[in-house]
């Protein structure tokens, strides 16, 4: 075992060397990480790798994720305290976000409906975040009426998330046609997969299991083809593709 431990800090110490090399460091950083292999290791991440880290997509999303893994009431208590300040629609709309994104969808509706006031009275993208809000609420049938209504005001509009929330409602309501019609469009145009991974799982509540799972299977193909950063974006949808594609084989 504690050879084990000690291949751990010859690794970690391995790619903080190769990290240095590639990305220009002095090259005293190699003699301190080959010296000390652990307590290099920590000082090249703290002077080094984690600050260059902080200012790439994938080191701020891994910050962000970090951050809500030991505070994840931050973002929620931030925004209440910036509405409690100032109950501007802008901070009306940031506490209703915060509250969904926490699960407290029916305590965000009254806020959507606030912020749906004055010159905002006909905003579609806050229409757009109600009907998600009527959606996670339980609500499917007064999330499409919304959206279908916003639809017929304003048919040039177009928003890939209100697509989704519209396909997802259709599906809820129980209107399989039209949400499979409604699928079939988003996953043909969408850059990301939580469409898909929506419509393999309405398949599957449908009891069309071949279907979801040919939908699962071509779609993990062609994310296998992008680039590795692409698909740690895309890293929940495709996990829960995996996982419903996994399900339906084991059943």
């Amino acid at each position: 075992m504690p050879y084990l431990g000690m291949g751990v800090h010859v690794a970690v110490a391995l790619y903080f060397a190769v990290h240095a090399v590639r990305s220009g460091q002095d090259r005293y950083w190699l003699m301190v990480l080959f010296m000390f292999p652990l307590l290099g290791s920590v000082v090249y991440a703290f002077a080094v790798w984690l600050p260059e880290q902080r200012h790439s997509r994938h080191g701020r999303a891994l910050a962000g994720n970090v951050r809500r893994l030991l505070d994840p009431d931050r973002a929620l208590r931030e925004a209440q305290d910036a509405f409690d300040t100032a109950a501007t629609t802008e901070h009306r709309l940031r506490l209703a976000d915060a509250l969904l994104d926490a699960g407290r969808a029916g305590d965000a509706l009254a806020h959507y409906r606030g912020a749906l006031s004055g010159i905002h009275r006909d905003d579609p993208d806050i229409q757009v975040r109600l009907a998600r809000a009527l959606l996670e609420s339980g609500e499917a049938a007064q999330a499409r009426q919304l959206l279908d209504a916003l639809i017929a005001r304003r048919p040039d509009y177009r928003s890939a998330d209100g697509h989704l929330i519209y396909a997802r409602a259709v599906a809820a309501t129980g209107d399989r046609a039209k949400a499979r019609q409604e699928f079939d469009a988003l996953t043909g145009y969408s850059s990301g997969f939580q469409a898909h991974a929506h419509y393999a799982q309405c398949l599957a509540d449908w009891g069309e299991n071949g279907c979801a799972r040919e939908l699962c299977a071509r779609t993990l193909a062609r994310a296998q083809r992008l680039p590795a950063h692409v698909r740690r974006l895309h890293k929940p949808d495709l996990d829960r593709l995996r996982a419903l594609d996994k399900r339906l084989a084991a059943g």
